[in-house]
């Protein structure tokens, strides 16, 4: 049997400073006899001097496309979408099974080339439960961002560019005087998914800044809408994933109905999606903007973006890489379940194409 060649990419996509295997993660796959390269990055947040201490082969930046063909490929966020077949496994947020034009885009590739997306989203346990997940962190970054698209509201104005902070402490301390600045209220807000990992995340960081909040999960929604008490609160966050049969939580028409609400922070940031359950917008927003104004009297703006745990990169890094350790450990052993129902996901998948 051949020795298993890990290999992690370097991100190739602006404000994406994560990692998805720290140092003492990659020595640990060493000690088992894995092979690791690691591509030098000059934006990766732990520094290519710590993986080539922990013995990681290191690699030319953006050098996958010519690694090995036995080689698995490991990043977190999206390849370039420059249409060319993929050849290797890939391990990544395909974002691909949802009907997304560009995810559809992407199984072709790897239709093409032979290769395999082994989704970071569809590695589930044997209960069906995700192995590993950043949404804690994804929840406590959007509150952050939603409460800045808030208090840019209390002057008029719009949230301006956001950027990554070295840790959450820091975060908090801006975030506090941004909300001083703007009086002593404090809105409130309606968490749905509260009881997730992301929603989590949510109520930590609205705690943190003196925010009351509405804490919904499943039983709460049951009924299927309408869901008046949306529009009672100043904050929504939704933290649930589109999938079939998500209710709608946002219709539509809610920008001209009389309302307090005033931000949206879709956390789960799926728009493109048929199953979406915020309809007023049909794009992600962005760190340059990170807010998209749906109405202006009274103000309405939406934030969703979609890799939020890069705003605390060191945090979510260490943490999503220690859950997700003990599986890459199973590549290639007998007890890879999970990787081999994500490859049945992905086959699945490619053969509806």
């Amino acid at each position: 049997m051949s020795q298993l060649h890990l290999w992690v990419r370097a991100e190739q996509r602006n404000n994406e400073t994560r990692v998805g295997l720290t140092p003492k993660g990659a020595a640990f796959l060493l000690a088992t006899g894995m092979k690791v390269s690691v591509e030098h990055s000059a934006t990766r947040v732990i520094p290519d001097a710590a993986y080539a201490d922990a013995g990681c082969q290191m690699e030319p930046s953006h050098s996958w496309p010519d690694a090995p063909g036995d080689a698995i490929i490991f990043g977190l966020k999206e390849l370039p979408e420059d249409g060319t077949p993929l050849r290797h496994r890939h391990i990544m947020f395909g974002h691909a099974f949802k009907g997304q034009p560009s995810g559809l885009r992407l199984l072709q590739r790897f239709r093409a080339g032979g290769g395999t997306l082994l989704d970071l989203e569809y590695l589930l346990d044997d209960d069906g439960r995700r192995v590993a997940a950043f949404g804690y962190w994804a929840g406590y970054a959007g509150a952050a961002v939603a409460l800045k698209c808030w208090a840019a509201q209390q002057t008029g104005g719009i949230a301006g560019p956001i950027t990554a902070y070295d840790s959450s402490t820091h975060l908090l301390s801006e975030l506090q005087a941004n909300l001083v600045a703007t009086g002593s209220h404090r809105p409130n807000a309606l968490i749905i998914g509260a009881l997730g990992r992301v929603g989590k995340g949510v109520a930590d960081l609205c705690t943190a800044m003196g925010v009351a909040t509405t804490k919904w999960d499943i039983a709460e929604t049951a009924s299927g809408g309408p869901f008046p008490q949306v529009l009672t609160h100043e904050l929504f966050f939704n933290c649930v994933l589109a999938r079939p049969g998500t209710p709608v939580f946002v219709p539509s028409d809610t920008p001209t109905r009389p309302r307090r609400l005033c931000v949206i922070g879709d956390i789960a940031c799926d728009p493109d999606s048929d199953f979406s359950p915020i309809k007023v917008y049909d794009r992600t927003t962005t760190w340059d903007a990170p807010a998209l104004r749906v109405h202006s009297e009274p103000m309405l703006d939406v934030t969703a973006i979609d890799n939020l745990p890069s705003m605390l990169p060191l945090e979510s890094s260490e943490d999503y890489a220690e859950q997700l350790l003990p599986v890459l450990a199973q590549l290639g052993t007998s007890d890879a379940h999970v990787w081999t129902r994500a490859a049945q996901t992905f086959q699945d998948h490619v053969a509806r194409l």
